[in-house]
């Protein structure tokens, strides 16, 4: 049979999230022996986020001209064809894929929600009835929270690795050197009016804050500013880590502020508290997604602990000026963990689609 050839398609809207998550699947479909093409059209995230690249995922830039068949100009679309949240394949691939004898199973990989449609349409078939791909099938795959579901990126070896893991240490290597008594948030947000409220918060009790490369470093550089201090926290800024060292950063932290998909599912395999941000949409319907996942999330919690955790991440996901009080206590700190471990029964992303590509050739 050979070395399976997958090609990955992924356009970068903004914010880095498509090719976060496109990056983490290419590395791990490439550490399982899969040959993967990742085609992007903005692949400078990657200097940082993976600068040593990875084992068996060769970077692409996104085919300069759309109506170029992908046959004709030598190169042959693989096995199996990714076409990541929705980007839309140029046109000249799409009739290489069509032309050839057997056809690549060609999969559509959905944003990541927990709404209970997911679950409907996961694996659901869409024949192409017209244009460059008629005659093809589009294969529509939803990752998830649930064994109905797609499952989450989860490399083999990552509990493994969390469990081996120094915090002290790479706290250390990093010159971030929390001092006795202090808790560690981490924070890592668009664009987010509620900051100085979350600031005031943190500042009440022994805090170091790590404020993420980008957004989030900047906009507590402007409300903290020289000092980097308020009351008894004090903030540093994160210089741009890569995906590895940005687990790490997670894995060391007592609560982490989290944004996008990437990111909230690393945090998820943390098992630690953390606050999500999810990406604002005009008309609101991030709101319903954030409620869905929500809902599912503290199922069957005590109330004592869990409507505090909804109040802080709905007000922290409208920006409003007053932020509820971080709940203390252990009971968020065990449900994480909890959550962590079901999660960690169901096939990941990456096997859950080998599987199907699989069974669909």
């Amino acid at each position: 049979m050979g070395i399976p050839r997958w090609d990955l398609f992924c356009r970068v809207i903004d914010n880095h999230g498509d090719i976060g998550v496109c990056w983490r699947l290419a590395a791990d479909l490439g550490a399982r022996g899969v040959q993967v093409r990742l085609w992007i059209d903005n692949a400078s995230a990657l200097s940082w986020m993976a600068p040593g690249g990875a084992v068996g995922v060769t970077v692409l830039a996104w085919p300069a001209n759309a109506n170029d068949s992908a046959c004709d100009s030598g190169v042959v679309p693989g096995d199996v064809v990714i076409e990541a949240f929705g980007c839309e394949l140029p046109d000249g691939f799409v009739r290489g894929m069509a032309a050839l004898p057997r056809a690549p199973v060609w999969i559509n990989l959905e944003y990541l929600s927990a709404e209970l449609f997911v679950e409907r349409a996961h694996g659901l078939a869409s024949p192409q009835l017209s244009g460059p791909g008629a005659g093809l099938r589009k294969w529509f795959f939803y990752p998830g929270f649930t064994a109905r579901t797609g499952g989450l990126i989860r490399e083999p070896g990552l509990v493994q690795r969390q469990q081996a893991f120094d915090a002290a240490a790479w706290l250390r290597a990093l010159d971030l050197r929390p001092r006795d008594g202090e808790r560690i948030v981490s924070l890592f947000c668009y664009e987010q009016a509620a900051l100085p409220a979350l600031l005031d918060q943190l500042s009440k009790q022994p805090t170091c804050l790590l404020a993420a490369h980008g957004h989030a470093a900047r906009q507590v550089a402007k409300c903290l500013g020289s000092e980097l201090q308020r009351g008894a926290m004090r903030a540093q800024l994160l210089p741009a880590l890569t995906q590895r060292d940005y687990d790490h950063v997670l894995w060391s932290c007592d609560l982490n502020f989290v944004r996008g998909e990437d990111s909230f599912v690393r945090a998820q395999w943390a098992g630690k508290p953390f606050v999500w941000q999810i990406y604002p949409q005009d008309d609101g319907a991030h709101l319903v997604k954030l409620d869905a996942f929500l809902s599912l999330f503290t199922a069957g919690a005590e109330p004592i602990w869990a409507e505090p955790v909804r109040a802080l991440w709905r007000a922290w996901n409208v920006a409003r000026p007053e932020l509820p009080a971080i709940p203390a206590g252990p009971e968020w700190a065990r449900r994480c963990a909890g959550w962590r471990a079901g999660l960690s029964t169901q096939a990941d992303l990456s096997t859950q689609l080998l599987g199907f590509a699989a069974d669909s050739r």
